[in-house]
């Protein structure tokens, strides 16, 4: 800072004190300035979503991305019953429908399956399945004039299969707060096929 600058009074004096005019330095100020308009094209770019792309879509793509890695080493699962029954019983598919089921379906079924818009997932009362695979088929078409939605342009065949699992899985549990049961008791389920030797 110069002399000149050290120098300068102020103008001003507040009981018999009087300050010297040190302005900011100029560096100071264009970082000042320059954070302020980062941060609005920040908030922009990524809130307000005007070249589309957001925090969500990118969440998105690295999910796709790991479910192609994590699929890719089986291939495109069937619907069946036993291709369902299996994956019940895999831990790491479980785990990734159990985040699909909270993040699509948890807002009407409640988290732990027990039901509030929709029905209670826990019981063994149905309204539109007989069968472990009527599971996967409700979940791709939807159901009761959509009010149960279609999934099948929203997840992949697979994410639905392991969601049918997943959904299987919560039968005979023990949910928070259960709703009354809807629809007509069916048959448990099969047992789960035996694994295969190679």
């Amino acid at each position: 800072m110069s002399a000149h600058h050290q120098d300068q009074l102020s103008g001003h004096e507040y009981d018999g004190i009087r300050e010297y005019d040190n302005p900011t330095p100029g560096w100071w100020q264009a970082v000042f300035a320059g954070s302020i308009v980062f941060s609005i094209v920040y908030a922009v770019f990524w809130h307000a979503s005007v070249l589309g792309w957001t925090v969500e879509d990118t969440w998105a793509d690295a999910q796709r991305a790991e479910f192609a890695r994590i699929f890719g080493a089986v291939g495109q699962l069937g619907h069946d019953q036993n291709t369902i029954l299996t994956q019940m019983h895999n831990p790491e598919f479980m785990v990734i429908a159990k985040a699909t089921f909270r993040g699509n379906c948890a807002a009407c079924h409640t988290a732990d399956g027990g039901g509030d818009v929709g029905v209670n997932l826990c019981d063994d009362s149905y309204k539109n399945v007989e069968k472990i695979e009527d599971l996967y088929r409700v979940i791709t078409d939807g159901a009761n004039g959509g009010a149960m939605p279609a999934w099948k342009n929203r997840l992949s065949e697979n994410e639905r299969v392991i969601l049918a699992a997943y959904v299987a899985s919560l039968r005979g549990t023990t949910p928070a707060r259960a709703k009354p049961p809807e629809g007509k008791p069916i048959p448990p389920w099969p047992p789960a096929p035996s694994p295969t030797k190679k």
